[in-house]
């Protein structure tokens, strides 16, 4: 029997998009879905909710839960990555209170920036773990990522490790439908090129019919300037560098150093930023647990209408043989964007089949795309190379190369920051040398 491995199964929404996906494409009927989680409690409601939805949608999937991550691994086809080490508490409140004392604010923290440094710290080691597992009872398994920070996990997988891995997102596909939504266009039958980085890849073409629909959406963007709306920053990102970037304005907010600035508080309320963004989402999801788990654990009737998560796709296009194109987070090698690292993980076209995920060619990107995506770039690699030595002078180096701290912070006080951080953070990232001299 194929598998599908589901680590982080407790995850429960996105397990049952996942994971409902598979139970919905022909070509995944007869596995079975392996589902592991720490908390035993998370993994037994999905568990629960995945036989319901089994039994509503007429599935011959397969639904098992495991407390052993090896026997879970053993013998998978395909392993789906959910994880989010340390949680709401203790780590994502270290990763907003501590910056916040120092003046450093933050939307979402979970990419780049201060909090996506130290979220990829604790959150390496672990994957590295699961390497190794995967090496041993699943060596030709593909690995799908779905945790962040994608690159900086994406690329330590790559890199560091002989599993085979590609990592997803959904900010691509949701793109160019939204961005049509908010300025009253239709998308139907439109045709688009998108690559560069995740969270920072750039909607590089965009035709009907073979007319550039660019003038169109920067003349109806204008028009809403002086609107308030959720697409603000990125708006004024295409205005200020001509093109269209993939991921909303709340993470972008905070991975460049032009909009959350102490000494221009105005910016905020400017470009409409929701400081603190994910914290409250944090609280919002903890609070509505109990409904939730009445609404989809525990719903006999449950549900499901396939996603366009990328994950069933890619399983039913190696599967089937007939070719699918995502677009996904791939090791540079190769130069598939010319003009970035080939150390970067960037995030492009990639066409999948029996053969795995094979990434498309794109060139070069307009100079300044790759000039804002290399200053997220250094700050990974440098994640990454802090991560695999444990020194801590490369954590310091990350932060100082992080373009919002670095605009916001002096190199003492980002020192400073990172030594209370470390303190905070304690055995979540045991590989760290503690030595507090940068010498």
């Amino acid at each position: 029997m194929a598998k599908i491995t589901f680590l982080g199964a407790g995850s429960t929404i996105f397990a049952k998009n996942v994971l409902g996906d598979c139970m919905l494409t022909p070509s995944v009927q007869g596995f079975e879905f392996a589902l592991y989680d720490i908390d035993l409690q998370r993994l037994e409601d999905s568990e629960n909710m995945l036989n319901n939805l089994k039994k509503s949608l007429g599935s011959t999937v397969t639904v098992k839960s495991y407390t052993d991550r090896k026997e879970a691994l053993r013998g998978a086809k395909y392993v789906v990555n959910a994880i989010q080490v340390g949680g709401y508490e203790p780590s994502t409140v270290i990763d907003f209170e501590i910056p916040k004392k120092y003046g450093l604010r933050q939307t979402i923290g979970d990419t780049i920036g201060i909090g996506g440094i130290f979220r990829s710290l604790r959150t390496i080691p672990v994957l590295l773990e699961f390497a190794k597992d995967i090496e041993e009872v699943c060596p030709d398994a593909l690995f799908l990522n779905y945790t962040n920070p994608m690159a900086s996990l994406t690329g330590a997988m790559l890199r560091y490790t002989n599993v085979k891995t590609v990592g997803l997102c959904h900010s691509v596909q949701a793109a160019v439908p939204e961005l049509f939504k908010s300025l009253n266009m239709d998308a139907e039958g439109v045709q688009w090129k998108i690559a560069g980085i995740n969270h920072l890849a750039w909607l590089l073409e965009v035709t009907k019919d073979g007319e550039d629909l660019y003038p169109e959406i920067k003349k109806r963007a204008l028009e809403k300037q002086n609107q308030k709306h959720d697409d603000m920053v990125r708006f004024e990102l295409m205005n200020r560098f001509g093109y269209y970037v993939t991921e909303s304005s709340e993470h972008n907010a905070e991975y460049h150093p032009y909009f959350i600035k102490n000494n221009y508080p105005e910016l905020i309320e400017k470009f409409n930023i929701p400081l603190d963004e994910y914290p409250r989402r944090c609280v919002e999801q903890i609070q509505n647990w109990e409904q939730m788990r009445e609404d989809v654990v525990n719903n006999q009737n449950l549900t499901h209408e396939r996603t366009h998560e990328y994950a069933s796709y890619i399983i039913e296009a190696i599967e089937t043989d007939e070719p699918y194109r995502i677009h996904g987070n791939v090791l540079n090698t190769g130069g598939v964007i010319s003009n970035l690292p080939s150390k970067a993980v960037v995030e492009v076209p990639c066409l999948v089949d029996r053969n795995g995920v094979t990434p498309c060619h794109v060139g070069d990107l307009p100079e300044q795309l790759a000039a804002l995506d290399r200053t997220n770039i250094n700050t990974q690699l440098l994640t990454i190379e802090a991560a695999m030595t444990g020194k801590r002078e490369h954590i310091y180096q990350a932060a100082m190369l992080d373009p919002h701290t670095a605009a916001e912070l002096s190199i003492d006080d980002i020192i400073s920051l990172c030594d209370d951080l470390i303190e905070a953070h304690g055995d979540m990232i045991p590989k760290l040398d503690r030595e507090k001299s940068m010498a």
